[in-house]
């Protein structure tokens, strides 16, 4: 079998721009499933009940569905429930983040609850507010503690970007699609793919390893 890689090579700047939009949508996508999902672990871990019920069946529903199906929904049906169109980059973001959020917060109210009550009740004897006892004493330790798992996040928002080729958002998985249909070439083409893949995620799961093995001490108690 003989390979040709030069459709890639003429297309490069092609690829380019996908690999530029893939890294853009995990960044949007991280963030802000990181910023909500760390406000509704807080929010079930200390809120009150009729907080913390409607929280959880967001965060059932949300590891129930597949996220491709959440992402079908934003892009298709959302407009016609909220009247509002979404641009197909804003759809997927939406989607990726509501859906990696749950998994998010789950990981934050592990790591709140992984720190002993004792320290808390220390921390209120001290004459400490609740939010500062959260402030300063739980949650620099939480935050060391959850690094391992959410290194695992990131790499599963950075390889979930590839589903929003299905509503035709220009990032790397659509434009290699593109190009391995117009070249007929899928062997070479899907193969860089996956190397261009890994090249983006094991320096992140790596960077997280290495940050969490630096700062491991002040999460223990």
């Amino acid at each position: 079998m003989e390979f040709d890689f030069s459709p890639l090579l003429m297309n490069w700047r092609f690829l380019g721009n996908g690999v530029i939009v893939t890294i853009l949508l995990s960044i949007v996508s991280a963030v802000g499933a990181t910023m909500l999902g760390g406000t509704i672990g807080l929010a079930r871990a200390y809120g009150p009940r009729w907080v913390t019920v409607p929280l959880a069946f967001y965060v059932d529903t949300m590891r129930a569905i597949p996220v491709l199906v959440v992402l079908i929904w934003t892009y298709f049906a959302f407009p016609l429930v909220a009247g509002i169109t979404l641009p197909h980059f804003a759809a997927a973001s939406l989607a990726l983040i509501l859906h990696i959020a749950a998994y998010v917060s789950e990981i934050v109210r592990s790591g709140v609850g992984s720190v002993r009550p004792g320290q808390t009740r220390a921390g209120l004897a001290l004459g400490m507010s609740k939010a500062q006892v959260v402030r300063k004493i739980v949650l620099p330790q939480a935050i060391v503690r959850v690094l391992p798992a959410y290194g695992s996040i990131l790499s599963i928002t950075i390889k979930d970007t590839a589903i929003a080729t299905v509503i035709a958002v220009p990032e790397f998985m659509h434009q290699s699609e593109t190009i391995a249909s117009q070249s007929l070439r899928p062997m070479e083409v899907f193969t860089t793919a996956m190397v261009i893949y890994f090249l983006l995620l094991f320096p992140v799961t790596r960077g997280v390893d290495r940050i969490y093995r630096r700062v491991a001490h002040l999460g223990r108690s």
